[in-house]
């Protein structure tokens, strides 16, 4: 049995999901550090990470994986925020992704491919490829 989802909890869900998608790392910090999962994700499977990187908000990406968002979150099509920043061209999320240890190779197409299709080699060069 399905049970109808409580329409103050996707209320806050979506406010949630805007502020990553506008980079307000304060008050995203403060619902995270109230006990909003820090990997929520949407009905397409984007993680907050995924909304702040794609929409270049190096700080509150750095925010999320301090409090413990997974880097490497593939999205339902198999992206992870780092291919998405790199297709964007969002240099500074690409580096805080990074520092927060994703994986250049994770994903499909990973942001090495991603890197590769357009032909970015100061990325692949970061990345320790080719």
């Amino acid at each position: 049995m399905s049970e109808t989802p409580d329409p103050e909890v996707i209320e806050l869900a979506s406010k949630v999901f805007d502020l990553a998608r506008t980079g307000d790392a304060d008050t995203l910090a403060a619902y995270l550090d109230a006990g909003v999962p820090a990997n929520l994700t949407n009905e397409k499977g984007d993680s907050l990470v995924m909304l702040a990187a794609y929409h270049g908000h190096a700080a509150a990406v750095s925010t999320l994986l301090a409090r413990g968002a997974d880097a490497d979150r593939a999205n339902d099509r198999g992206q992870t925020p780092l291919a998405g920043a790199v297709f964007k061209g969002e240099d500074a999320v690409v580096r805080a992704l990074l520092d927060g240890g994703a994986n250049p190779e994770a994903g499909t197409p990973s942001a090495v491919d991603t890197a590769r299709m357009f032909g970015k080699a100061e990325l692949l060069e970061l990345f320790g490829t080719r």
